[in-house]
């Protein structure tokens, strides 16, 4: 007896979809309330603290763009259960770990489990609510919703298990929901794939996975000096591989990514948008706590409450964007929200060492609530910009260049904020995210008008004269 569509069950797909994008940003951000307890137990020095914050997004930007084309090919339950049993698996490893090194490679092997979580939710969704149909605005909010929720509940849970078991605590229960996960799945969710599954792309997986894990590793190592062989050796290698993947999607006839995606004006603008809010609001919110720990000298769990002023205002307007005008279309949600996130991310200025943490929650909050927007906007955009039985590879390519622009973007930051010239103590560190802000608004505003400048061809219909 075969399984009836999704579309037949749509929520029970819609509550697992926005779930497995919960869990993969909860246990994405549990370090940025339990690093100083983790650090202390394994006894991580500066450099070891910047990979475990570092070390799931190689993870999830390794295998996003795979995951979510396997996805579509093999069986988006399928390989969504088993993203769920390998973020299980892996946050056991991470809850057992005995050094730094060792947590660190759990981190890498949560975020390959946590990406078929977040791709495979989003094909899952694009299949259940098809675009253009009344259903798609409803999911694509819940997916934003519950994107901004996870990073918003993810380091007060944390901090919570932290006080009461120990830094171990959040990977025990990491492991535990991802198991319930894999099995309510299972059970609850029929299985979807592509009309027309593509053979597995083998050598088009190995060489994206070898090019962003260089290039991200190439980033995480250049954020203490980018003149040193490693660094620039990492970075060489990665963008070389990148470039001989293009080659080798143009020469295939079933390639993993349609490189011909890249003359769509939809797909360019959704991955624009993407990349925008990983170099622009999550990189500035992703060094936020540095900022109020060692800048302003406060702790972080202000730190995880300023986090919720940007992320918690994100769920209630992904929510509800699907009442946004059905005339506003994508790209001009995208566009639009981008230049208000900028707006907020501008008035985070200013910021001096005597100043209470809290002064920097109405730029927070603005740039959150355009945040929803934008969240809900690329939900929909990733999986309606891309050929029909298609959505999980397209959501896979979209958080690769959202995860992508965080890292570059979280290194621009580091990096200027840092510098040397500055000094270093608390005001410098302050001076620094004063200098560093404007770059990151500017790339938020970049991307806005680029978004803005994706529009759709016009089709000329002949004149014909009789």
């Amino acid at each position: 007896m075969t399984s009836p569509p999704a579309a037949d069950r749509p929520r029970a797909t819609l509550a697992v979809a926005g779930t497995a994008t919960f869990l993969a940003l909860v246990v994405f951000t549990t370090p940025l309330a339990t690093l100083p307890s983790t650090a202390a137990a394994l006894g991580a020095g500066p450099a070891a603290q910047a990979w475990i914050l570092s070390s799931m997004s190689i993870g999830l930007g390794v295998a996003l763009l795979s995951v979510g084309a396997l996805g579509d090919d093999l069986g988006r339950r399928r390989v969504l259960v088993l993203g769920a049993v390998v973020l299980a698996a892996s946050s056991v490893l991470g809850a057992l770990a005995p050094s730094a090194f060792v947590l660190v490679v759990a981190r890498i092997l949560q975020g390959l489990g946590a990406a078929a979580l977040v791709a495979c939710s989003q094909g899952l969704l694009g299949h259940a609510f098809p675009a253009g149909t009344p259903g798609a605005r409803t999911a694509s909010s819940v997916w934003g919703a519950s994107l901004g929720a996870g990073i918003a509940a993810g380091p007060f849970l944390a901090a919570g298990l932290d006080r009461v078991v120990g830094w171990t605590g959040a990977y025990w229960a990491g492991a535990v929901a991802a198991l319930v996960l894999a099995l309510v799945t299972h059970r609850a969710v029929p299985e979807s794939r592509a009309a027309q599954p593509r053979p597995v792309d083998l050598p088009g997986v190995l060489v994206l996975a070898a090019g962003v894990a260089a290039l991200l590793a190439g980033l995480v190592e250049g954020r203490a000096g980018f003149g040193r062989p490693i660094v620039l050796a990492l970075l060489a290698v990665g963008v070389a591989l990148l470039v001989v993947f293009v080659l080798l999607e143009r020469r295939r006839t079933a390639p993993m990514l349609d490189v011909t995606l890249f003359a769509s004006p939809a797909f360019v603008a959704a991955t624009v948008g993407a990349l925008a809010t990983g170099m622009g609001i999550i990189a500035t919110t992703s060094f936020l706590g540095t900022v109020v720990e060692r800048g302003l000298g406060s702790t972080a769990l202000v730190g995880a409450l300023l986090l919720f002023a940007w992320s918690g205002t994100s769920v209630v307007t992904a929510v509800l964007a699907r009442r946004l005008p059905a005339a506003w279309s994508g790209r001009p949600q995208l566009a639009a929200g981008l230049v208000v996130v900028a707006a907020g991310q501008l008035l985070l200025l200013g910021l001096a060492t005597g100043d209470s943490p809290f002064s920097l929650v109405p730029g927070l909050a603005l740039a959150g609530a355009a945040s929803g927007v934008v969240n809900a906007a690329l939900g929909r955009e990733a999986v309606a910009s891309v050929p029909p039985g298609r959505g999980a590879m397209g959501g896979g390519a979209n958080n690769t260049a959202r995860y992508v622009g965080a890292a570059i973007g979280v290194t621009v930051i580091a990096v200027v904020a840092t510098r040397p010239s500055l000094g270093g103590g608390a005001e410098g560190l302050v001076a620094g995210w004063n200098d560093a802000l404007p770059i990151s608004a500017a790339f938020t505003l970049v991307g806005a008008a680029a978004v803005a400048a994706c529009r759709p061809r016009r089709v000329r219909t002949p004149v014909t004269t009789g």
